[in-house]
């Protein structure tokens, strides 16, 4: 039967699809937001009644508000995590704040009761820092944070997911654990504060990419992957316990892939969107100018295909095609007007 879960991060766009299932679901949410002045903001997006969905103040770099939010929860999904849109100057703008916010997390959780955590990590933490001859992976994969060139946020994600574990085997007593590792998320957004996970469905809408780059990425949707984390917080323990679950819908896709689905899909409000193919060089000077293209650079030519077998066999998971998301997302941007077409 639902009871009371705690999930971290309320404003993120995972997290609030995860919330507005779990409630559907019967499940009492508590969520931690920066400044309870996104309330007023975040509560008609997330439903629920002031019973079944309250909000507590929390940091993830600081013990206020913690114990509070955990009070009375039997689950807890930690969602929260810094996610740049742009690669940052110090990396430890990421890494401190990802790791030792799900340290916090976990510490409070186990004094308050807590007996099942799901925890949001990422493919990052996956398929980075590997050969280049590499291309699939799976669950047993782990990134190489040491490798060159891996970006802050993959060592971010990867750093927290290791000490998550590091610190349940030595202080986890019965608490059960398992992670949550989406690729791209795409699908609708609620408005114009959005995930930058949905990003490059945005500038392939609205022409700010001037050709396609050869680079690419899994892609799952929103709703799905909040729905995987729903099964985790419910699946009985002995599916979970220590696990991992790629979140991943179908086959790798290159921009030129995402384009065409774009073109053939919205026709005429497709008429942004590229179609030259863009050498790598040309990857490198837009990233000159466009913080975001940064996190490319290391991607030309990459091919990181992952496989969500185990979450489907072992958990039930079904996703929905890649298409599906893609369209979905680009026709939500329209209509929430933050692509012009």
């Amino acid at each position: 039967m639902p009871g009371t879960v705690m999930v971290s991060g309320g404003s993120g766009y995972i997290a609030g699809e995860t919330i507005r299932q779990l409630l559907g679901k019967g499940w009492t949410v508590h969520t931690t937001v920066r400044s309870l002045s996104r309330e007023a903001e975040l509560r008609p997006q997330l439903g629920g009644s002031p019973d079944t969905l309250k909000f507590f103040a929390a940091d993830l770099m600081n013990d206020a508000g913690w114990a509070e939010a955990m009070a009375g929860c039997s689950h807890v999904c930690h969602m929260a995590s810094p996610f740049p849109a742009s690669v940052p100057k110090d990396e430890n703008e990421l890494i401190v704040p990802a790791r030792e916010g799900a340290l916090r997390a976990l510490r409070m959780a186990k004094a308050a009761g807590v007996t099942r955590f799901v925890m949001t990590s990422s493919a990052a933490a996956i398929a980075y820092g590997h050969p280049p001859g590499k291309t699939q992976y799976d669950e047993n994969d782990w990134t190489n944070v040491a490798a060159p060139g891996v970006q802050p946020y993959v060592k971010s994600k990867t750093i927290a997911d290791r000490a998550a574990r590091d610190w349940v085997a030595a202080e986890g007593g019965a608490l059960e654990y398992c992670a949550v590792c989406p690729v791209l998320v795409l699908g609708p957004v609620q408005g114009a504060d959005f995930a930058a996970s949905v990003e490059p469905v945005q500038r392939l809408l609205d022409g700010s990419v001037p050709a396609l780059p050869d680079v690419g990425f899994s892609i799952v949707d929103l709703r799905d992957i909040a729905a995987l984390h729903v099964l985790a917080l419910e699946a009985p323990a002995d599916k979970v316990k220590d696990g991992r679950f790629l979140g991943c819908s179908g086959p790798f896709f290159k921009f030129a892939d995402v384009a065409k689905v774009l073109r053939d899909a919205l026709g005429p409000q497709a008429r942004k969107v590229p179609t030259r193919r863009m050498p790598a060089f040309g990857v490198r000077i837009l990233a000159l100018f466009m913080p975001a293209a940064q996190q490319l650079l290391g991607e030309i030519g990459r091919t990181r295909a992952t496989s969500s077998a185990h979450a489907q066999s072992v958990l039930g998971w079904k996703p929905r095609p890649p298409e599906e998301s893609i369209v979905d997302c680009a026709r939500s941007l329209i209509e929430h007007g933050v692509v012009k077409v």
